[in-house]
């Protein structure tokens, strides 16, 4: 006998082998020919079948109905390991109750199956009555003298060569089949099924990893935009918060007001990832940046030969919007053709693609923003007064950094450590005199700007501490900075000395032994130094 395959002991007296070529069961007259020509069939409709659409069990379940088919197997079987009970469970089968067969399992080493899955072996009973070994859980195969004997054929399923399960067969018992080659053929079928298991598992896999990125993803967004994490708090960031909070859990068009840089779209994104549709989109559409003769099929899409170059349909960000919110920033820079179209789907919740006649209803919350004066607009006609009151239903308006100075250093302490990670440098804090001149400044920009000149400081930064002269000349006022028109070497020596001395009278908190000590010269000196530049120690004793 092939030594790979096993024969049960006791069956194994009663087998007589053969050199003629019975694959699984043929009739008596089929040539070699047809019968290899067959055996290549099922091989090939079996690889069609794993490599088709069809789910995993259903495509096992095709395979043992083409065995059925092609080479007379009675039943069959297909039992997986189950990673998590070490248990064998039927995945697929044909021939057999599929009521019955849910509740059965195997144990590993436990019965015919069991052993194979242990061993990684084929193992064959020529006649099932006659081996004690063989379970039979469902009560089909062992047979008395009144019913036909039958033959049990097990080969296991190896995945990256270790078991992962067994393939067993049923046969009407001939004398004279070729065991090997049958057990030959049935191994090669059970690898035509580990591959598709792998294959599947691979997919199960990837498709679980991106869910568990997705969730990680979608969990980071939320602690991102969280209330938490919004810097500021000033008395009119306070009031920005509880409007926020007013209007986020509900389906409320907003209207987001004030100067470019202030935060509209961070205020955006807390509202939706606040709100009942913080798990579906967030899309985001900026109206200045697309030009008029695009703005409208990206926001409603288009259909296959819309216009020249339409060579599919297309969706609009409406529609990638479905069931979660539709983010429009500078809506004051849409045209007035497209206005009428947006203020018919804010009325209607419903549009047309560009080109099309089907109206889509569409469930999704917009959120509008725009640095523009709107009534403004109304007037001289470049806005639609009727779309405005649709989108004015919550205002919220976000107050420029100038009027919230008490924000500018939880700010600039919030970038600068940001930046300072970002760009791998050790940078502990910011200067008095630094601070002050940002403190004064008045912020055309609002965040946008001072977060641009925090990071350009912390690149041209080569110490621990941000000191005036790294911030722009735009903050630098010769009040400030100790620069004038015309520059003088003692001037931009005591600014420097002025800034050197505030920072170790900060760090002391107004002890002018040990800022003089920090500084490695004398009390006396420092004291001269303090008078001559008009530095207030009392500042800095809190």
């Amino acid at each position: 006998m092939h030594e790979d395959i096993i024969f049960s002991s006791v069956s194994q007296t009663g087998f007589a082998s053969t050199t003629g070529y019975s694959p699984l069961i043929t009739s008596t007259d089929m040539k070699p020919e047809q019968a290899e020509a067959r055996k290549l069939a099922t091989f090939l409709e079996t690889g069609q079948t794993l490599a088709g659409t069809f789910t995993l069990k259903s495509a096992i379940s095709r395979v043992l109905e083409t065995l059925e088919r092609h080479h007379g197997m009675m039943r069959g079987v297909v039992m997986l390991l189950d990673s998590e009970t070490d248990e064998l469970r039927i995945t697929a089968s044909h021939g057999l109750d599929e009521r019955g067969v849910r509740q059965i399992k195997y144990r590993i080493g436990e019965g015919i199956t069991g052993r194979v899955v242990e061993t990684g072996k084929p193992v064959v009973v020529p006649q099932v009555s006659r081996e004690p070994m063989f379970l039979d859980r469902l009560g089909l195969r062992k047979t008395g003298t009144s019913r036909q004997e039958l033959t049990f054929i097990c080969v296991p399923i190896l995945v990256n060569r270790k078991p992962v399960g067994a393939l067993g067969v049923d046969l009407r018992y001939k004398a004279d089949r070729d065991y090997e080659r049958a057990t030959k053929f049935l191994s090669i079928i059970a690898s035509m099924i580990a591959q598709a298991i792998k294959v599947d598992h691979l997919i199960e896999n990837d498709k679980q990893r991106l869910l568990d990125e997705n969730t990680h993803l979608k969990q980071e967004l939320r602690e991102r935009y969280d209330f938490s994490h919004i810097i500021g708090n000033s008395n009119p960031l306070r009031q920005v918060y509880e409007q926020v909070t007013q209007v986020a859990r509900t389906n409320t068009t907003v209207l987001l007001r004030g100067e470019s840089g202030t935060g509209k779209e961070l205020i955006a994104h807390a509202i939706h990832y606040n709100s009942l549709r913080a798990n579906k989109p967030f899309i985001k559409v900026s109206c200045a940046a697309l030009p008029e003769t695009l703005i409208e099929s990206e926001l409603f899409g288009y259909e296959k030969g819309a216009f020249t170059g339409a060579q599919t349909r297309k969706k609009g960000r409406f529609e990638l919007a479905e069931g979660g919110t539709l983010f429009l920033d500078e809506i004051g820079d849409l045209n007035i053709s497209t206005q009428i179209k947006l203020l018919r789907v804010l009325q209607e919740r419903e549009f047309e693609r560009l080109g099309g006649t089907d109206t889509i209803k569409i469930n999704v919350r917009l959120v509008a923003a725009t640095n523009k004066d709107l009534g403004k607009a109304i007037a001289e006609g470049q806005f639609r007064e009727d779309l405005y009151y649709r989108l004015n239903v919550f205002s919220i308006f976000m107050p420029p950094l100038r009027e919230r100075k008490s924000d500018v250093l939880l700010l600039a302490d919030h970038f600068l450590e940001k930046f300072a990670r970002e760009h791998g440098k050790q940078i502990k804090r910011i200067s008095t005199t630094a601070i002050d001149m940002l403190a004064s400044y008045h912020w055309p920009g609002n965040v946008r700007e001072l977060q641009n000149i925090i990071e350009r400081a912390v690149l041209v930064c080569e110490t621990g501490v941000i000191h005036g002269h790294h911030l722009p000349p735009t903050l630098q006022t010769a009040e400030k900075s100790g620069t004038i028109t015309r520059l003088s070497l003692d001037r931009a020596v005591g600014a420097y000395e002025s800034d050197l001395i505030q920072d170790a009278l900060k760090t002391t908190r107004g002890n002018r032994k040990r800022a003089a000590q920090m500084l490695d010269t004398t009390e006396r000196i420092l004291g001269y130094k303090v008078k001559k530049y008009g530095i207030d120690c009392d500042r800095f004793r809190f």
